[in-house]
């Protein structure tokens, strides 16, 4: 139980606070959880830097123990978690809505910005209840790493800073951004990597068509996938299915209970491809945006 008498208190951890962070991240993930803020979600984030990544978490604690971690990943959107016993704790979720609703306490701006938190969390009831709306739907997809993982069916390499080059551009072409070797070797260096591995699919010219990170949050526990992306030039011929089982293959190396992935359902192509490489839909999420 919690001491009431102790204040909360919102913090930035600072670079030599990541640490922390990432170590209860790990510790708070656990098998049948709701989707939710993933060590490998800081990790990918890590592509821009640790004192990048430090400057977009933020924490709330009390008594010295972290009870919540945020990132922003982005200056509108906090991608928020507490530690699982608090998720329905009314003094940490009033804190919490009070500290990302006013403008001042310094976590989202004025203007349209969203939260995303684990379904059932009872920061999503003081939201809606402060006149904040759900936003589009995503859909989280988990498969069960007990028992073996089939061969993918294509060459399945690990990514090191020899093959970044190639990581780097399936990505670009993926997402139409911006992703460079030298934010792979970022994202590598970052703590949560240790427990990671990315991967590249080629075909049968020795092409790289698709490419994926999976992130371990340590045995026992789910691994998370992001991201997955297949060339532009290659969609179509099964490299998606065959990437996706493949990083499952490598979290069941690593050690993990089940592989998860979320995607919005914009992505209309996405949870089908996750669907044949064994993963199943878990009930949509949704995060709560507030219009000014």
């Amino acid at each position: 139980m919690f001491d009431r008498g102790m204040a909360i208190v919102l913090g930035k951890p600072g670079v030599d606070g990541l640490d922390e962070v990432v170590g209860a991240l790990r510790e708070w993930q656990y098998e049948g959880a709701p989707m939710q803020l993933h060590p490998g979600d800081v990790g990918f984030f890590w592509q821009s830097g640790a004192a990048t990544t430090a400057a977009a978490v933020r924490t709330w604690s009390r008594d010295g123990r972290i009870q919540a971690v945020g990132l922003l990943d982005g200056p509108n959107l906090l991608r928020l978690t507490t530690t699982p016993e608090a998720q329905r704790d009314e003094e940490l979720a009033r804190q919490l809505v009070a500290d990302v609703t006013e403008p001042e306490r310094g976590v989202l701006p004025e203007g349209k910005v969203a939260v995303e938190a684990p379904t059932g969390a009872l920061v999503h009831d003081l939201l809606s209840e402060d006149g904040w709306k759900i936003d589009e739907p995503w859909t989280p997809l988990s498969r069960d790493l007990t028992e073996p993982v089939q061969d993918p069916g294509v060459r399945i390499e690990v990514i090191g800073p020899e093959l970044a080059h190639e990581f780097a551009a399936i990505h670009r072409s993926a997402f139409n951004g911006k992703f460079t070797d030298e934010r792979w070797r970022s994202m590598a260096a970052g703590l949560p990597y240790t427990d990671a591995r990315s991967l590249v699919a080629y075909d049968d010219q020795d092409n790289a068509v698709a490419v994926v990170t999976a992130w371990s949050a340590g045995p026992g526990k789910p691994g998370l996938i992001e991201p997955m992306g297949v060339h532009a030039d290659h969609r179509g011929h099964g490299y998606g299915r065959a990437i996706t089982v493949a990083a499952a293959a490598a979290l069941q190396e690593l050690g993990s209970s089940s592989a998860t992935v979320i995607t919005p359902n914009s992505q209309v192509g996405a949870v089908p491809t996750y669907k044949s490489a064994g993963f199943q839909p878990l009930p949509e999420r949704r995060d709560r945006y507030r219009d000014a």
